[in-house]
């Protein structure tokens, strides 16, 4: 079975409370449309962020112009915040880019040819020539979770072979100051901006016992919901799409998927050591714990994780699986759920062995 032997984040250096971002989005926005003052207080408290990572000055988002500015600056801020995960990634677990075989990365928020990975390999340098590149995008929030299984599944097919998986998110980019709806309100509260990256090795690589194994991972894709969750592209870049029906999904249709696959390998929800589960929001979080019967705070990790950054979209997974190996969190014993939910609408459930 694959092994995950690192991961590592990094974020722009500036640090805003959510509070003054309230405040910024009430100046530029309010009292049109859906942002009165009271709904922007209630969205921007409700969402349990305390505050963000943002690639710009606060000021600067109103100024924002068309697809071509924002990508330019996506560009710029993607590099600089990819490459740094990518590097502390691999100092994590020993290993130089010449020992890659795979760069897969993931975005839902820039767009680039060529991709990032292949400008990332310029930039940072040491990569071989041959190395197998595979760009993500469309998957949203869940990409982190499903480049994770896709990874995987690569290296079970190259078992002695390491690989990395990058994702960057720059989501504050995305703000549309025309777009007053309550969609865009909670997107203006609860999303931020970073990049993590995860180091995989196949189970014949020296480096295969030092993390949990991939056990087993599936996609769902859950009927007639497109309209869910995404973008709408227009003029000014990506405008937000997110229906108030997710947190049912979560409650419903996608912990019934969850069951069924760990049924599958003789576990119920309650079995697991513990899970790594995408921070979607706190009504969210909150559907997860009730429709798999967990006990209130199971999910707390998720919790702290969406105080702390927001919503990074798929970095989100990749940042709470990095702690959980290198940082606070505990480590674990026995088997493990990662998983996250996006456009499709969709998840992925990646099992993990400790």
């Amino acid at each position: 079975m694959p092994t995950i032997v690192a991961a590592d984040a990094c974020f722009p250096s500036r640090y805003v409370a959510q509070d003054d971002i309230a405040r910024g989005f009430l100046r530029v926005a309010g009292g049109r449309g859906a942002a009165t003052p009271e709904r922007i207080a209630q969205f921007f408290t409700s969402v349990g962020v305390r505050g963000r990572h943002l690639v710009l000055p606060l000021d600067a988002y109103p100024q924002l112009g068309g697809f071509a500015e924002r990508s330019a600056i996506w560009l710029e801020h993607a590099r600089e915040l990819g490459a740094g995960a990518v590097r502390g990634a691999l100092a994590r677990a020993g290993l130089e880019p010449s020992d890659i075989s795979l760069f897969a990365s993931n975005t839902i928020t820039g767009i680039t040819a060529p991709s990032l990975d292949a400008r990332l390999m310029t930039a940072i340098g040491g990569f071989q020539s041959d190395c197998r590149r595979v760009p993500l995008f469309g998957l949203g929030c869940v990409g982190g979770a499903a480049g994770l299984a896709r990874v995987s599944e690569y290296l079970r097919a190259f078992p002695q072979h390491a690989a990395l998986l990058l994702c960057v998110e720059l989501c504050s980019l995305t703000f549309q100051l025309s777009d007053t709806s309550i969609a865009n309100i909670i997107a203006s509260a609860l999303f931020g901006d970073g990049a993590a990256c995860v180091v995989l090795v196949g189970d014949a690589h020296p480096l295969a016992a030092r993390g949990p194994s991939v056990a087993d991972t599936r996609s769902v894709l859950f009927e007639h919901t497109e309209h869910t969750m995404g973008w709408d592209i227009v003029d000014t870049g990506f405008r937000i799409v997110l229906s108030g029906s997710v947190p049912e999904i979560a409650r419903g249709p996608f912990s019934h998927a969850a069951r069924d696959f760990l049924a599958g390998h003789g576990l119920a929800p309650g079995d697991l050591s513990g899970y790594v589960a995408h921070p979607g929001g706190p009504a969210v979080v909150d559907a997860v714990e009730q429709g798999l019967d967990l006990e209130r705070g199971t999910l707390d990790a998720s919790r702290r994780s969406l105080a702390a950054f927001g919503n990074l979209s798929s970095a989100s997974v990749l940042v709470l699986l990095g702690d959980v190996l290198h940082g606070g969190a505990a480590r674990r014993t026995g088997s493990s759920l990662l998983f996250a939910m996006g456009p499709g609408f969709c998840a992925e459930l990646v099992l993990l062995r400790w």
